[in-house]
């Protein structure tokens, strides 16, 4: 079986946890996910099985979106509430001191990643350094933040929740410390749902025991198509002359195509072959899927 799902992950598994809960429902090894979500986030986590694999990179280029509680007057070591308490502040904010703050964010900004993320330097991920104590320096990465929404402050319990849509490699945990520090007073992550990504949105996504009690009935119809999660790409048909070009390695010639253009290219049984790219007058594979 070929597809993807799109689970909604619960709090306390890692993203490899719901790789290995979906090759084990499935019974197969070509699974993968399409972007990290902290084990203490929640929300959407598209899952790739079979042939679908080839196109996470797509998925995880997509733009994200995400609603966090931020906890003010309190910095910890991973900048979220799981971590140690670090040194805490006295809270002097209006509503209006947070909007101004998360405004300051939203745009093309660098960001420079915690210590406790996977993250690769020297072949060593960051958070196994973190854990023994280690700190070391980390280049400023860009990101892009399209927008933030307020939408609860509770003054009085030193939060406020937030609506971010933004780039992906956008560290929520760091934009939370940042905001706090840009206040002046410090703050980590209490919570995180990842709401959208791409066009996979919490509201339509899966949980891991549905998963488990539609496999059981036979029921896949949570799983949707490569072409189906591909279809911001125009449908293209083509002869079973250029079909066998195509299974062969070679470039077809396909008029009335636009230069630069992605396509997916089906055979006339409705089989997706391929996701490519029209390129000096011929079809470029991308991806291939026969």
């Amino acid at each position: 079986m070929d597809g993807v799902i799109n689970v909604n992950k619960p709090k306390g598994m890692t993203s490899h946890d719901v790789v290995a809960k979906i090759r084990k429902e499935f019974g197969m090894k070509k699974v993968g996910h399409t972007g990290t979500l902290d084990p203490d986030a929640i929300g959407v986590l598209p899952i790739c099985i079979g042939k679908a694999t080839k196109i996470a990179e797509f998925l995880t280029s997509s733009k994200k979106q995400y609603v966090a509680e931020v906890k003010l007057g309190e910095v910890t070591d991973t900048q979220d509430s799981s971590g140690a308490v670090l040194k805490t502040a006295e809270v002097n904010v209006s509503a209006e001191d947070i909007k101004n703050a998360a405004e300051n964010f939203i745009g093309e900004i660098e960001q420079i990643p915690p210590m406790y993320s996977a993250i690769k330097i020297d072949g060593v991920k960051l958070y196994e350094l973190a854990r023994k104590g280690i700190e070391v320096e980390r280049k400023p990465r860009k990101i892009e933040i399209y927008g933030i929404e307020i939408l609860d402050i509770n003054l009085s319990e030193n939060c406020f929740k937030m609506k971010v849509d933004c780039s992906k490699g956008t560290y929520i945990r760091t934009l939370c410390s940042d905001i706090g520090e840009f206040l002046g007073c410090g703050a980590n992550m209490k919570s995180l749902v990842r709401t959208k990504t791409g066009k996979f949105t919490v509201e339509d996504s899966i949980t891991l025991d549905e998963i488990h009690e539609r496999v059981l009935n036979g029921n896949f119809d949570f799983v949707r198509s490569i072409g189906d999660v591909l279809d911001e790409y125009e449908r293209v048909i083509v002869a079973e002359r250029n079909a066998y070009r195509i299974r062969n390695g070679i470039k077809p010639k396909i008029e009335g195509l636009i230069e630069g253009e992605c396509y997916r290219v089906y055979d006339e049984n409705g089989e997706l072959l391929t996701l490519s790219q029209q390129k000096k007058g011929v079809m470029v594979m991308l991806k291939s899927f026969y």
